[in-house]
C-alpha cells in the first residue's frame, strides 16, 4: 500500500454498504425489530469497522465478542447486563460496550447510533 492509498473516509450515504435484517428468533425477547446497518468503513483485516446502525422497537439478548463505541444520534434504548443493571441511552449519549458484556438491548424508541467496533478475535 502506498501513502496515496491511505486517506480519510467520510460517512457518506452513497458509499456505505447497506444491510437490513431481522434478528434470529432465539435472540428475541419481544418485538421483531427491523434493523439496518450502513457500514462506512472496514479495515483490510476485517477486525475494525465503523458506520451507522438503526433499530425499530424491541428487546433481544446480546453477547459481545467485540469492543464497541456508540454515539446515540436519536431514540432511546436500555442496555442491561445479565444481573439486570441497566443503562439508559438517548440522543447525545456516548458509551462503550466492552468485549465479554452479556445482557439485553431494548429499543424503547426507534434508535440510531454511530458505531465503531474492534473485533480482536481469539
Amino acid at each position: 500500500m502506498t501513502l496515496t492509498e491511505v486517506k480519510v473516509r467520510r460517512f457518506e450515504p452513497a458509499s456505505a454498504v447497506v444491510e437490513e435484517y431481522l434478528l434470529p428468533g432465539d435472540k428475541l425477547i419481544h418485538g421483531n425489530p427491523r434493523q439496518c446497518v450502513w457500514k462506512h468503513y472496514a479495515d483490510s483485516s476485517g477486525k475494525f469497522f465503523a458506520g451507522v446502525w438503526s433499530s425499530e422497537v424491541g428487546k433481544w439478548h446480546i453477547s459481545y465478542t467485540e469492543e464497541e463505541y456508540c454515539q446515540i444520534l436519536q431514540g432511546k434504548s436500555i442496555i442491561a447486563d445479565a444481573a439486570g443493571n441497566a443503562t439508559t441511552v438517548s440522543a447525545g449519549d456516548s458509551v462503550v460496550v466492552p468485549r465479554g458484556f452479556v445482557g439485553t438491548w431494548e429499543v424503547v424508541e426507534p434508535t440510531r447510533k454511530i458505531y465503531v467496533i474492534y473485533e480482536r478475535g481469539e
